[in-house]
């Protein structure tokens, strides 16, 4: 409709009633021009340029209040999962599902480990895994780690140099061993916020831990949050 409406004359039509005919009015901006019955096909053009216009903005709002609902019943599954795996009734049982398959992996992830003493009161989500953690989109990460049994330990000390930082998620390949970094900067609207965060990444960098390869990074806006969909399929590209 977009395309068949770029062909069609700038401009929109009006019609008024004279006794039995119809008169038909061009408006193309410095107001409006009588079209005479010789001008038909002009004001067929206009006729079809407002019902392709009518009909585009019915769709619009259409698809706009699927994707909100579609939304809500996303989030309302996604919560429904997290909720479960948070049972302490089932978390017992379900524990030998997700754990690691490697044994020497699942005792690395299980072991004791540096972790980042600043704000834990911040840490105020439990996880499935065991994990609390300091928001909603570090929680899809960790369930979205416990439940494809990858291993990982959350905010473990990492000596960069003469700095010691606390990524989000410190992550070992199932299958090869390898360590990989996993950071989410969940503020990116923020200036303040994503200068911290270019500087962050500069110091990964400086010390060949390079996003996309070594470190995956998601980033969320107020406007744009994480979701399971985009944590699933990070997942699946570097571990399974």
């Amino acid at each position: 409709m977009k395309r068949r409406l770029q062909t069609l004359p700038d401009g929109s039509l009006a019609c008024s009633r004279n006794g039995n005919y119809w008169k038909w009015y061009w408006n193309c901006g410095d107001g409006l021009s009588y079209l005479p019955k010789s001008a038909r096909p002009l004001a067929e053009k206009l006729a079809v340029r407002k019902y392709l216009s009518l009909l585009l903005r019915s769709l619009q709002t259409r698809r706009s209040f699927l994707d909100s609902y579609l939304a809500r019943k996303s989030q309302a599954a996604e919560q429904a999962v997290q909720a479960f795996l948070e049972d302490p009734a089932y978390q017992p049982l379900l524990a030998p599902y997700f754990t690691p398959l490697s044994p020497e992996l699942a005792q690395w992830a299980a072991a004791p480990y540096d972790q980042n003493p600043l704000f834990p009161e911040q840490r105020i989500h439990k996880c499935a895994s065991g994990h609390l953690v300091r928001s909603k989109s570090e929680a899809i990460i960790d369930m979205v780690l416990y439940t494809n049994q990858v291993p990982f330990r959350y905010e473990c000390a990492l000596t960069l140099g003469k700095t010691v930082i606390y990524p989000d998620f410190t992550i070992r390949d199932p299958s090869s061993g390898k360590t990989y970094y996993w950071e989410h900067f969940g503020m990116m609207d923020q200036p303040s916020y994503a200068a911290r965060t270019f500087s962050k990444l500069q110091l990964y960098t400086s010390f060949q831990i390079i996003p996309s390869i070594q470190l995956i990074t998601t980033y969320e806006t107020q406007e744009h949050p994480l979701n399971t969909e985009t944590a699933e399929a990070l997942v699946r590209q570097y571990f399974l």
